[in-house]
């Protein structure tokens, strides 16, 4: 079935079972997948849809005012959650009060109030509610009485990699999307709406795709990338600059500026995707506009070179 995204646990139909998880899901990485893929199995042995209960905002966003942050939009999520066998998705607004709540309170509130769910799935370092008492041995012995079963995933190892959101973090934050895509299990990509910027490429001779970023939205460390930009259903070469443009001194805040290869038009409005491959240099300041037309020459040529 496609998967039908809801705001309350109430807004599930009382015609199936249910097996539910909780999660962030930040990225979906290959951790993630792998929980997600066995909770699927699971689901389907006992003849349950499965649900996946998540946060909007992201938590740590309402509790640290966290900026350059997310993996993924919300939208982003919604669509790699789709490919995991998920037939609901149920977005709960997070809140200061949310995140003081009992563990108690929150089962009851918001997951036992369905009788309906049949099966409570919690990864192995979960915890929820006040102080993050909600652990699952406070979930298994809470519900012991309840008409829900609670099954704990085992911790996954795969290759003997740790895998988690803050590592995928700091490797993108240190200019590593080649390792942080290991981690992914896929290539990491940013996507939105083109604007208008100062048209700045296309006087140096290399016109650029500016992408309207949410401002936590996280984006790799300033330099220069080798990507991969879709749109219209095609996929093209790019190089891609991140940073504030310092040979200009520009203080109009972070710019995400693609040159898309083999491509000459008008984008302006358009959702594009933008997936990185690896870095190909540090943000610099040139000397001169000559200097820095020379140096992007090169930064093409260099990444016409690679075999992706």
């Amino acid at each position: 079935m496609v998967m039908k995204v809801l705001n309350s646990i109430a807004e599930l139909p009382e015609t199936s079972e249910y097996g539910l998880i909780i999660g962030n899901f930040d990225g979906v990485h290959l951790g993630h997948r792998k929980l997600l893929d066995e909770v699927s199995k699971e689901c389907v042995a006992r003849n349950q849809d499965m649900v996946v209960i998540t946060f909007v905002p992201h938590p740590l966003i309402t509790l640290r005012n966290e900026k350059s942050f997310l993996l993924n939009t919300y939208e982003e999520r919604q669509d790699l959650l789709k490919e995991h066998g998920v037939s609901w998705l149920i977005e709960i607004p997070f809140t200061r009060d949310l995140s003081m709540t009992d563990p108690s309170d929150f089962l009851e509130h918001y997951i036992l109030c369905n009788k309906n769910v049949k099966t409570l799935f919690l990864g192995h370092d979960f915890a929820f509610g006040a102080n993050k008492k909600g652990d699952h041995r406070f979930v298994k012995e809470y519900c012991s009485d309840k008409p829900i079963d609670v099954e704990v995933q085992k911790k996954f190892t795969i290759d003997t990699k740790t895998y988690s959101s803050s590592l995928v973090r700091q490797l993108l934050k240190s200019g590593n999307p080649k390792e942080a895509s290991d981690l992914l299990g896929r290539k990491f990509f940013v996507s939105g709406r083109v604007i208008k910027g100062l048209g700045r490429g296309k006087q140096l001779g290399f016109p650029t795709a500016n992408i309207d970023l949410v401002k936590e939205r996280l984006v790799p460390e300033f330099g220069v990338y080798g990507t991969m930009c879709s749109f219209r259903g095609c996929t093209y070469r790019s190089i891609t600059n991140i940073g504030k443009n310092p040979t200009f001194d520009d203080v109009s805040g972070i710019n995400v500026e693609t040159n898309v290869f083999d491509f000459s038009g008008d984008l302006y409005g358009e959702e594009i995707k933008v997936t990185f491959i690896d870095k190909l240099r540090d943000e610099q300041k040139f000397s001169s506009v000559n200097e820095l037309i020379d140096q992007i020459k090169k930064d093409i040529e260099r990444r016409k070179s690679w075999s992706d």
